[in-house]
Parts: C-alpha cells; structure tokens; sequence
C-alpha cells in the first residue's frame, strides 16, 4: 500500500486517530483530526486550543498551537513553539510517557519564560510555569476573571 497523500501530494497519515494523537487501524472510528494549516488570530488560537486541553484532548491542542508557531515569523514565534511543546509533553504523559513528557514540558517552558515580564495576548505564562512546576490537572492559558 502507498503512503496516503494530502490534495496537493504531501505525505499524511490518514489512518483515523484517538483522542490522544495515536494511530488506530484503518476502519475504525477515531476522534475528528484538527485541520492542518488554518490561519487564526491570537484570540481564536487561544480559544481553541484551551477547549481542546479541557476536552482532554492535548495533541490536538499542540496541533492548532502549531499552526501558529509556523505561520509566525517575529518574536512570538518561541512563545507559540513553547505552547504547542507543553500540550505535546501533555500528551506524551496522558499516553504514559513521563521522560517524554519532562523532556517537552522543560522544551516549553524554556521558550515561554521570557514572556513572563510583558505576557502577550493576556496569557498568564506566570501561571504556566507554575503549573509546569507540578504538571496536575488542565493548565490554564489565562487567568481566571476576577
């Protein structure tokens, strides 16, 4: 069997996939795939990414983070990186994987942190690096309103 390809000829895994990025047999129902490439503001890539971690579904989360990592070519282009590294480490501890997970959650946070001072979008990096710190439960991208 040839390797499956996108539209324009790329190489992509159409195999269905389950709510933690992992391969299931062709067939078989799996958890809807974020689309690759889509273009959205800070506001929406935000939006969407923190209602994907609290669906449990982190390497969907670090798929929409991708996005704007890649479609990013200034300054923030580490911050987005940092966010899509920590919801990968997520993943790789909801599948088991606890080197993996240190290794991408320290990955994140060493491209977050120098955001704290003057935080963009109103994203509370102090309360993601806390939450990196002792990684439990959904990290919050923003503060709770007052």
């Amino acid at each position: 069997m040839g390797r499956d390809r996108d539209p324009d000829g790329r190489a992509r895994n159409a195999r269905p996939r389950d709510g933690l990025g992992r391969p299931l047999p062709y067939g078989t129902e799996g958890v809807e795939r974020q689309p690759e490439g889509i273009s959205r503001t800070p506001e929406q890539t935000l939006v969407e990414a923190q209602q994907l971690l609290d669906e449990g579904k982190p390497f969907h989360a670090h798929e929409v983070f991708e996005d704007a990592w890649k479609a990013a070519d200034g300054p923030e282009r580490a911050l987005w990186r940092g966010l899509a590294q920590i919801a990968v480490g997520m993943t790789h501890a909801a599948r088991g994987n606890e080197t993996g997970a240190e290794a991408l959650i320290e990955r994140g946070v060493n491209n977050i942190w120098p955001y704290e001072v003057d935080p963009p979008y109103g994203i509370d990096i102090t309360g993601l690096l806390r939450w990196a710190a002792n990684p439990s439960g959904v990290p919050r991208l923003r503060a709770p309103a007052a």
